[in-house]
């Protein structure tokens, strides 16, 4: 601190720098389980169906982000009255230990059911962690930023999610890489979990050494601490009416964005094209990293332009790029299984035609039970009517097959389902197709935790922030994977689940036009 109590440059340059690092480590924890989801439908959750594990999989990483609303009522009124330092100090504590327990779970083979019911009970764990976290590193940061460098400096801890993401896909690469396949799926996989033990250790020390933040510090000073600062956050209609825009037309949006550039993008590539899952992990390590320092670019630009500029234009961008990026990597990743939909559609007809994607004990219908055959290739479908009590008939190209014959009729035709590994030119497409997918993420997060934490007075700006961001982060965007991937499941077509991540975004820009106010330049401590 200088003669004057404010932190100097130096000062700043450490909170940015421990605040990031702790920030990624804890992304790193929260979704490690997400991307290995496809393996821990197999280790948590066997059943009859793989599409069900899959689903109950995500599902389960879905709870980690429901109970994050628990976690920002319940950190934010200790960072709102003890002091943000010591409320992430605790987070990060929490997320960490849980983590590594995660890595030492027996799998259902091994414990039965006990094992995803403590699976479910870690993720709750992990969720109430994070909860507490993003807000906290966010406002520690943008408390001790300048008033004109506030987007700028922010935006590096808007580096903490992709940068997360991106580190438990290189352990998870590195690990597998090195033990081997069969080794990976016995123990391996736990090695990531357990390594979090030492990222606690090196995120707790950087922590430490950080002083507390400068407005919480004056506040305290003065005895203008909230006494129940949840309660206080939602005390009148315009808080209220504030909160709702902040979390639809903040939160929910800049997640939305950013999940599909990489929770969504790696579903899609394993799961959905089939594209190799070695080769679909190190393509998003790439990009991510090329992306991740944009991030503080478009911060550094809304403190310009304005935050809402900024914002809007990701939300726009996203809009105009969902359907047609994703399209175009099915083409490219996969031109075998893509020209063989094209050209030689599926078609199933019969009576009681619907599929359960959570049937464990094999679908009620002679009909459901050749879609559940489709759906464990991963090849796309239409459905047609058929009078009742009609037996399935499957056509291929417009030729009749039997579900006897079904599979053989399916590789005939071209339906690869085995990992596949495009050539050099369509990787350089695909490459392109993910940077552009991504970029959208990158505008809405940049400036997005200058912008929320400009929203709220100082009192309460830990319960409202934390609340209003994780309640529209924890619910509408957490399940989005399960959400996208059980309307996939159900229509057998790769591209339905993105209508509702386009609805989410369109939702999330008329909120923010008409909602949400700009604050670039707007002094901490004004009234909201």
């Amino acid at each position: 601190m200088d003669s004057k109590g404010e932190p100097t440059p130096a000062d700043i340059r450490t909170v940015i720098a421990a605040s990031a690092a702790g920030t990624a480590f804890e992304w790193y924890d929260f979704y490690i389980y997400g991307t290995l989801a496809p393996l821990f439908g197999k280790l948590f959750f066997p059943g009859s169906s793989p599409a069900a594990g899959f689903l109950l999989a995500l599902a389960t990483f879905g709870v980690g982000f429901a109970v994050r609303p628990i976690g920002a009522a319940i950190f934010g009124t200790l960072g709102d009255r003890l002091g943000r330092k010591v409320t992430f100090l605790v987070t990060i504590t929490l997320m960490g230990l849980a983590t590594t327990a995660i890595g030492l779970l027996g799998t259902y083979a091994q414990w039965g059911i006990a094992a995803p019911i403590l699976l479910v009970v870690l993720r709750a764990l992990q969720g109430l962690a994070v909860g507490g976290e993003y807000g906290g590193a966010v406002i520690y940061v943008c408390e001790h930023a300048p008033l004109k460098k506030r987007g700028f400096y922010t935006g590096w801890i808007q580096i903490g999610a992709s940068a997360g993401f991106s580190l438990s896909l290189l352990v998870v690469l590195a690990t597998e890489t090195l033990v081997g396949e069969e080794a990976w799926i016995a123990w391996g996989w736990r090695l990531p979990f357990i390594s979090s033990l030492v990222l606690l250790a090196v995120s707790v020390w950087m922590r430490l050494k950080l002083s507390e933040s400068p407005v919480f510090a004056a506040m305290q000073k003065a005895g203008e601490l909230a006494r129940t600062p949840l309660r206080e956050a939602y005390a009148t209609p315009k808080q209220l009416r504030r909160l709702f825009a902040t979390t639809f037309g903040g939160a929910v949006g800049q997640s939305i964005c950013g999940y599909i550039g990489m929770i969504q993008l790696l579903n899609f590539m394993q799961v959905s094209v089939h594209m190799d899952p070695v080769l679909t992990r190190t393509l998003l390590i790439g990009v991510l990293a090329v992306l991740a320092f944009t991030n503080v670019l478009a911060g550094w630009l809304s403190d310009h332009v304005g935050r809402k500029p900024v914002v809007l234009a990701g939300y726009a961008m996203m809009l105009v790029v969902l359907f047609p990026g994703f399209q175009l990597i099915a083409d490219q990743a996969n031109p075998a299984l893509a020209r063989a939909a094209k050209e030689r559609p599926v078609v199933v007809s019969g009576a009681n035609c619907t599929f359960n994607p959570f049937a464990q004990r094999g679908q009620a219908s002679a009909c459901g039970k050749v879609l559940d055959t489709l759906t464990r290739a991963g090849v796309p479908y239409t459905k047609q009517d058929a009078p009742a009590g009609s037996a399935p008939v499957v056509t291929i190209a417009g030729q009749p097959t039997t579900p006897e014959t079904l599979d053989a009729a399916l590789k005939a035709a071209g339906y690869t389902t085995a990992p596949v590994s495009p050539p050099l030119g369509n990787l350089v497409v695909i490459v392109i197709a993910m940077v552009v997918v991504g970029l959208p993420g990158i505008l809405t997060y940049g400036p997005m935790g200058a912008w929320l934490c400009e929203q709220f007075p100082a009192r309460t700006r830990y319960s409202s922030l934390a609340t209003s961001y994780n309640f529209g982060v924890g619910i509408f965007a957490g399940f989005m994977p399960f959400i996208v991937q059980a309307t996939v499941a159900t229509t057998g077509s790769v591209m339905t689940g993105f209508a509702y991540p386009f609805i989410m975004v369109v939702f999330a820009a008329v909120v923010a036009i008409f909602g949400l106010p700009e604050t670039a330049g707007k002094r901490l401590q004004e009234p909201a």
